[in-house]
């Protein structure tokens, strides 16, 4: 079984006496000057140091991973030994450990038994069986990019973006066999996400705020295992991996504002998709929702429509509820809305009739569903 509240409250009484949450000096940014000062904050006589073992392996994770390096090894860190497992592949969390002389540990690891105080796990990706967890006597830490029990799962923070999250945070858990993400909760912060967003800005910026309350927990871990909340099921989704069949734009179903959240969530790696005339063209620059005027205004533009404003040198695809605009498009190669109305469009003008007149004589065309 893992470690549970009661056994917590009695193998620790003696910590509690020494280890307390000493907050005395802050963070002053992402130099290793700064990180060392944000270890400063417990006093000489506080113990014991953990020995930790951390899984992890992209970007997000190195945000932690690069904290705990910096509160090991010295009088005013919390960290006395630091260990790590990794997957196979060249990973971030593996090049920054070879980089700072980290033990590293395939995965699964061998002989942890006695070693290790306590575990962490940041965007690892793999379920840890009972049995591992079972001998870290502080159990092991999850560090979540969600205010759970909203959006567990492996993209969180796609979601968060996906369906206009105005709040999000960082939740630290105690991980759990057999389910990822429903262990009880040791501590969060909220964070209020920024209008227009994108799903790598609030990334990088909710990696270093785990990063940082992870450091908090460590520092009072057995009164925080005590007093820790289970997670209910009031409120609580889930945020699947994101898929290439996500990025297909439904020009009839989805609006103006769907359309930019789901940009701002996956574009920076998976280029929204749409059909023009039998071949996949993908969508890029988006300019978000444009103005297109028609010279027959009795008329609605249908859902597909798409018009080259020269003026903006952007292609306006027609949608739900308006229009929404990019500069530059992927066919055979990129090409900028401009290259592509004088390459493409403008040949198709010739051969088929127009389903509305845009003002300047600009033509609209359609672009085709995903079947």
């Amino acid at each position: 079984m893992w470690t549970s509240a009661k056994t917590i409250r009695a193998s620790v009484e003696s910590l509690k006496r020494c280890q307390r949450c000493c907050m005395g000096t802050v963070w002053r940014g992402d130099t290793d000057r700064g990180q060392r000062q944000l270890c400063r904050v417990l006093s000489s006589a506080s113990k014991p140091k953990w020995r930790l073992l951390f899984f992890g392996t992209d970007h997000f994770a190195v945000e932690s991973l690069k904290l705990l390096t910096s509160c090991r090894g010295t009088s005013e860190g919390i960290v006395e030994t630091l260990e790590v497992v990794t997957l196979a592949g060249d990973v971030p969390v593996k090049r920054f450990a070879q980089e700072n002389h980290l033990p590293l540990h395939s995965w699964p690891p061998d002989d942890v038994n006695g070693r290790f105080d306590v575990g962490v796990v940041v965007s690892f990706g793999c379920l840890l069986p009972e049995r591992l967890i079972s001998k870290f006597p502080y159990g092991i830490l999850n560090v979540h990019p969600s205010l759970l029990p909203r959006w567990r799962g492996p993209a969180p923070i796609f979601h968060t973006i996906l369906h206009g999250d105005s709040v999000t945070g960082v939740s630290i858990i105690q991980i759990r066999p057999h389910r990822f993400d429903v262990g009880p909760i040791l501590n969060q912060q909220f964070y209020q996400v920024p209008e227009n967003c994108t799903a790598d800005e609030l990334g990088g910026t909710l990696a270093t705020m785990g990063a940082h309350l992870l450091i908090n927990t460590l520092m009072s871990l057995s009164e925080r295992m005590e007093n820790q909340r289970e997670q209910g099921q009031t409120g609580a989704t889930f945020a699947p991996k994101i898929k290439m069949s996500m990025s297909w734009i439904v020009w009839e179903e989805q609006t103006c504002d769907q359309i930019d959240r789901l940009y701002r969530a996956v574009g920076s790696r998976i280029p929204l998709r749409t059909m023009w005339m039998g071949r996949t063209i993908k969508l890029l620059d988006f300019a978000g929702k444009c103005h297109v005027s028609l010279s027959d205004q009795r008329r609605n533009p249908i859902p597909g429509s798409v018009s080259f404003q020269k003026e903006s040198n952007t292609l306006a695809v027609c949608c739900k509820d308006g229009w929404v605009g990019f500069r530059s498009v992927l066919l055979n190669k990129r090409l900028t809305a401009a290259d592509f109305y004088n390459g493409y469009l403008h040949q198709t003008r010739q051969k088929n009739t127009p389903c509305e007149t845009a003002e300047g004589q600009k033509k609209v065309f359609m672009v085709q569903q995903h079947q």
